[in-house]
């Protein structure tokens, strides 16, 4: 496993992150998440992404227990709040931050986050008191560092702008293959800010592993056959989506890649993007994903994959 800084922290940290969005303390029962992220400790990963609307808690809740007696020092624990825990509990004012990040922290047995993400932007709540609350929470000693999840490049300047606050070191927006769209503005913003990338979705929930073909049925054990797991996954199962997707197998079979590996890979040859985060049911999965650290795609590859999903994909 290869490791980067995150930003301007000090945050060393593996460029594959292990996720937990749909899958643990929902879509996969619990021993079966556990012996992942014990994997994941066993492949060098240290970065565990997780929110607190992940399972209504239960993502938080599986990840305190699978790290429980692990050294705090060895791991990085990143979470999210934003999303609606109750009917009055969401959005990123100061007493939901305050609330919701001591919920986190009992879920995760922990006394502290190393990364504390606001996992969208709040229009409800003045910029100023949401940065402000994150600033004290930092200055606590609950959180280290401070990031956000898909803000537009307006609401990222808008929040450097502000005095006397904390400044965020992590973006989480969606990246892959099939979705580019952080690339013409978020990336170079934030790489001028010393604001580092960590990307979700990077295999298009499954997609890019080629395990879907166009016409057929999902394969049983797969996400899009879960009811848990497969409503986000919206127009990434169209036929010519997935056309584009198959055509990429002689490609990474050429270069010696799976096809997930190769996707994985994609992601990680900006210099932008700090790590990229990969969901697993099984251990097996997580030792699949892992391989692609350190692997460097040539850039006759590079330049394939542009032709073959310039059609489909989004930028």
């Amino acid at each position: 496993m290869e490791y980067r800084r995150l930003g301007d922290s000090d945050l060393l940290v593996s460029e594959v992150a292990l996720g937990s969005w749909l899958t643990y303390g929902g879509g996969v029962a619990r021993d079966q998440a556990i012996a992942c992220v014990r994997r994941a400790l066993d492949a060098g990963i240290t970065l565990f992404d997780t929110a607190n609307v992940y399972g209504g808690g239960g993502a938080e809740s599986l990840l305190g227990e699978a790290l429980a007696g692990i050294d705090r020092s060895s791991y990085i624990l990143a979470t999210k709040l934003f999303f609606p825990m109750s009917p009055r509990d969401h959005g990123l004012s100061a007493a939901q931050i305050h609330k919701q990040l001591d919920a986190s922290l009992r879920r995760l047995r922990t006394d502290h986050v190393d990364l504390y993400q606001c996992h969208r932007y709040d229009p409800e709540t003045p910029l100023e008191e949401t940065m402000d609350a994150l600033s004290e929470v930092v200055r606590a000693g609950k959180v280290r560092y401070i990031g956000f999840s898909e803000w537009t490049p307006d609401q990222i300047r808008r929040s450097l702008d502000l005095p006397g606050v904390e400044h965020f070191v992590s973006s989480q927006p969606q990246y892959s293959m099939l979705w580019r769209a952080p690339e013409p503005e978020v990336f170079p913003l934030c790489a001028q800010k010393g604001i580092g990338q960590i990307v979700w979705s990077p295999l298009a929930q499954g997609v890019l592993t080629g395990k879907y073909g166009p016409g057929q049925a999902p394969p049983a054990d797969s996400r899009a056959r879960s009811d848990d797991m497969n409503w986000a996954m919206g127009g990434l199962l169209r036929d010519d989506v997935l056309e584009a997707v198959q055509a990429l197998g002689p490609l990474a079979g050429e270069a010696g890649l799976t096809m997930a590996t190769m996707a994985i890979a994609w992601v990680l040859r900006r210099p932008e993007v700090t790590a990229a985060i990969v969901g697993a049911s099984r251990p097996e999965q997580v030792d699949a994903n892992a391989a692609a650290s350190g692997t460097r795609l040539s850039d006759d590859v590079l330049a394939a994959v542009d032709r073959v999903l310039a059609p489909v994909s989004r930028s």
